[in-house]
């Protein structure tokens, strides 16, 4: 037998030596049907540890008979036995009950529409007072822009630089207020009155999560700090703004 011949029935016995030894699958979530990544696969005979892909996909050395553990940190852990070296699909059900897509907001005034009222009532702020272009391209060439100097150099300038970051900052907060509002907070939580306003005062969301958070991950947030909350309802609270008084007298000494 040729040499080249042998060779390939070589490989092929290796090949199928090794789909004989190992176990292959797909891990779903049971409600969504999505798949999972970061899901840990290990094998309690010969305790062989393994992940799948960011597909779901996982491959592990395993045979009938062998006991395999599928575990996620946000998924309940489901224990199969291999039956055969047919491809697996496991299903895996989430900890938390997910939540359908329910938009809350409250009933203030759009953060856009507040941001064009408070650019409106200050528009010079943002008209010529807001040109800081230093540099002018014209016919003749690259000069200095006369009004950039002038808002740089004059108070006038500077205070309009100001009041622009302030509405700025103004229209982050009432984006944080429309979303992170005392409806959606109430009805995560079950909070109510002085405990509702305390623990959103303690546990506020940055302007980064509200924009960026998808809605199930947003309430996830907010049900985590509660939590959080009733383990130490203490915690994040608002040092006092005056220190209490000490008696600078010392008390007298008993002869």
């Amino acid at each position: 037998m040729k040499p080249a011949l042998l060779l390939f029935f070589f490989i092929i016995s290796v090949h199928a030596l090794a789909q004989e030894t190992s176990v292959a699958g797909i891990v779903f979530d049971t409600e969504s049907k999505d798949r999972l990544s970061r899901v840990n696969i290990l094998n309690l005979n010969t305790h062989v540890s393994v992940y799948d892909n960011l597909n779901g996909v996982f491959t592990i050395e395993a045979k009938p008979g062998d006991q395999l553990v599928f575990s996620q940190k946000e998924h309940f852990a489901d224990t199969i036995k291999v039956q055969s070296y047919i491809p697996l699909a496991i299903y895996l059900k989430r900890m938390a009950i997910q939540l359908k897509e329910v938009t809350i907001f409250d009933t203030l005034m759009d953060p856009q529409k507040r941001l064009l009222a408070k650019k409106s009532d200050f528009s010079k702020a943002y008209g010529p007072l807001a040109n800081r272009d230093l540099l002018n391209f014209g016919p003749s060439g690259v000069g200095l822009g006369i009004d950039a100097l002038y808002n740089i150099f004059s108070r006038s300038g500077r205070n309009a630089a100001h009041l622009r970051e302030t509405i700025d900052e103004d229209y982050k907060q009432d984006v944080i207020d429309y979303r992170f509002n005392k409806t959606l907070v109430g009805r995560v939580t079950g909070l109510k009155d002085k405990r509702l306003a305390d623990f959103m005062l303690k546990y506020r969301p940055g302007y980064y999560l509200v924009t960026n958070s998808s809605e199930y991950d947003f309430i996830l947030s907010i049900r985590t700090n509660y939590r959080r909350y009733l383990r130490n309802p203490g915690a994040h609270a608002l040092a006092p703004l005056y220190p209490p008084k000490v008696n600078a007298a010392s008390p007298a000494k008993k002869e």
